[in-house]
C-alpha cells in the first residue's frame, strides 16, 4: 500500500490519504478501516503557523508513504516523529515485527519540506507516527532565540536542503501515547493538542542544540541514502566495530566527508552511535528476545561480560540484571 504526496504549506494529509483510499474524513479525523486493519489519522492546527497530523494504527499491510519534492521551495519545516513498537498477542509475525524494529528503531526526523522522502512501515506493527510540519518565522518565534548556529540556523535561516536525525528519548514516546489517548470529546482538547504538539518541539530542540555550533554543510538526497547505507550496515552486525575504510567505499565518499556529515545528520561519530545502538540492542535482546545477560552480552562480541555490565549500566542507570527482573 503506497502513498505519495507533496507538502505545501496549505497540504491536509487526512484529507488526501482518504480520497486515495475513499475512507471518509469526519472534522478532520479519519478511521481506518476493518479490512485494512485498525485504529486512526488525526489533523489537527494546533497553533497559528503549525500543523499536526497524528497516526495510530496497526496495518494489515506494509505502508510505504513517500513525500514528493515540490517544484518550489518553500519555508515549510517538517518534523516526523516515528515510535513503533511490537504489539502483544503477535505471534506469527511477531520475528518480522522484531527485526524490523532492530533496523529502524524509533526516530525523529527534521527536515525541508522540499526534500523528498520515503517512510515505510510493516504490517502488524502498532505505530505512533506524528508529524508537525511549522513554518520558519513561527518555529524562531517559538523557540526565542537571539543567536543561532549550528542546525538551529540551517533549519531557521539556511537556504540549502537539510536533513537531521535523532533517536526518540522516552519523554517524547511518552508525549505520543498521551497525544494518542486523547479523547476529543473533551471541549479543551485542542489546547491539549497544541500543548502537547510545543512539548515535542522543546524536546526535540532541547537535544539539538546539544549538537553545538559546528558549520553545516548542505545535503541532498544522494548523500542522506548513502548515509542510512552506511548506518544500516554499522546496525548489520552489532558483535563487530565499524571499519570506517570498507564504509565510506560502501558510500563512494572520502572518509572525511563520510564521518563530517554522518555526526551532522545522526549528531554522533560513527563509533558512538554504534555503541549507543549495541545498547540499544542489548536491552531489545533482554526485553523482547527472552535473551540472558550472558547471551545477551556474548551475542554482541562482548568477551568481558563485566565490562558489558558497566556499559550497560552507564547506559541506561541499571545493571542488565535489574533491567531484565524489571521486565
Amino acid at each position: 500500500m503506497t502513498f505519495e504526496f507533496t507538502v505545501h504549506p496549505t497540504f491536509n494529509f487526512v484529507k488526501s490519504f482518504g480520497e486515495k483510499f475513499k475512507i471518509p474524513v469526519v472534522k478532520d479525523c479519519l478511521k481506518i478501516p476493518a479490512s485494512m486493519g485498525k485504529g486512526y489519522i488525526k489533523f489537527i492546527n494546533a497553533a497559528p503557523g503549525i500543523r499536526f497530523v497524528l497516526h495510530h494504527y496497526t496495518l494489515k499491510q506494509d505502508l510505504h508513504l513517500k513525500r514528493r519534492s515540490p517544484e518550489e521551495n518553500n519555508d515549510l519545516v517538517s518534523i516526523v516523529f516515528n515510535s513503533k513498537e511490537v504489539p502483544t498477542g503477535l505471534t506469527a509475525d511477531r520475528q518480522s515485527a522484531i527485526q524490523f524494529l532492530k533496523n529502524h528503531g524509533s526516530s525523529i526526523q527534521i527536515a525541508s519540506s522540499s526534500l523528498g522522502t520515503e517512510t515505510s512501515f510493516p504490517a502488524h506493527i502498532e505505530v505512533y507516527f506524528a508529524v508537525i510540519g511549522i513554518q520558519r518565522q513561527a518555529l524562531s518565534s517559538l523557540l526565542r532565540i537571539d543567536k543561532v548556529n549550528g542546525p538551529l540556523e540551517t533549519i531557521l535561516h539556511g537556504n540549502n536542503l537539510f536533513f537531521y536525525h535523532e533517536t526518540m528519548h522516552p519523554e517524547v514516546r511518552r508525549i505520543l501515547k498521551q497525544m494518542a489517548a486523547i479523547n476529543d470529546q473533551n471541549r479543551l482538547s485542542d489546547l491539549y493538542y497544541s500543548i502537547k504538539s510545543h512539548e515535542l518541539i522543546y524536546c526535540l530542540f532541547d537535544k539539538l542544540l546539544d549538537r553545538g555550533g559546528e558549520k553545516q554543510s548542505p545535503v541532498n538526497r544522494s548523500d542522506i541514502d548513502q548515509l542510512y547505507t552506511i548506518r544500516t550496515a554499522v546496525l548489520a552486525d552489532l558483535s563487530q566495530p565499524p571499519q570506517l575504510n570498507s564504509l565510506a567505499k560502501m558510500a563512494g565518499m572520502s572518509e572525511t566527508k563520510m564521518k563530517q556529515l554522518f555526526k551532522q545528520i545522526f549528531g554522533d561519530t560513527i563509533y558512538n552511535y554504534y555503541q549507543n545502538e549495541r545498547m540499544q540492542e542489548a536491552g531489545f535482546l533482554l526485553k523482547y528476545a527472552g535473551y540472558s545477560v550472558s547471551e545477551a552480552g556474548y551475542h554482541l562480541g562482548f568477551s568481558n561480560l563485566s565490562h558489558f555490565s558497566r556499559l550497560f549500566e552507564k547506559h541506561y542507570g541499571i545493571t542488565p540484571k535489574k533491567y531484565t527482573l524489571a521486565g
